[in-house]
């Protein structure tokens, strides 16, 4: 690969957008062409400039990270994107790859592994840790076992996590940007399509499998 490789960094912390920078500014074919620090400048930077790449983090003020990938792609289908996350894979790597990332990664990951997936991305490749590829095929070899939360949207996987972590309906209604009748709504699919009772049931199990 010659070509200069554009990547558009979307995190809301200016300090990590520096240190990607400052990666990004040491490998030979790439370059930061475009930063932004929610959803919507996101969604404005796509539909303004063209880019290689997106380096995109799942917790964006307003809008999850989710929703915005899925909005990215529908708007630049080919567009490789590299989900970069606090969260561990076994919470959203399955979830970013069915909304169309091309890899996911944690941000405890190392910069030779950062620049890794990278490369790999822009190859049109996909990208996954060893422990992630072993999830991935076992998966494909059978779906029996397959955890209750994944019956759920990825919205409703967004408002289980905040209900197991004790969140009220209007605190995760504020967060969220939507009404409270709308989160009861949405608690009353989440609690059928997991067969639970209650919330105490959906942050015991939330504990389980690592999930806050």
């Amino acid at each position: 690969m010659t070509a200069m490789i554009r990547i558009l960094i979307a995190d809301d912390h200016g300090i990590f957008r520096e240190g990607l920078k400052q990666v990004i500014a040491g490998t030979a074919n790439m370059t930061v062409a475009g930063e932004a620090a929610d959803g919507l400048e996101v969604l404005g930077k796509i539909r303004e400039h063209d880019y290689d790449l997106v380096i995109l983090d799942i917790s964006l003020p307003g809008r999850s990270g989710l929703e915005i990938l899925a909005e990215v792609k529908a708007l630049r289908p080919k567009l490789p994107i590299l989900v970069l996350s606090m969260y561990p894979e076994e919470q959203y790597a399955m979830r970013a790859l069915k909304s169309g990332a091309s890899g996911y990664l944690t941000k405890g990951s190392s910069f030779q592994e950062l620049v890794e997936a990278l490369q790999k991305i822009a190859m049109g490749k996909k990208y996954v840790s060893a422990a992630m590829a072993e999830v991935l095929a076992s998966r494909l070899a059978s779906d029996t076992g397959r955890p209750p939360h994944e019956r759920l949207s990825d919205r409703e996987f967004q408002v289980m996590r905040m209900i197991a972590t004790g969140a009220t309906p209007k605190r995760i209604a504020d967060e969220l940007m939507v009404g409270i009748k709308t989160i009861n709504t949405y608690r009353v699919r989440i609690l059928q399509k997991m067969e639970m009772k209650c919330n105490a049931d959906l942050t015991r199990y939330a504990i389980e499998h690592r999930l806050m």
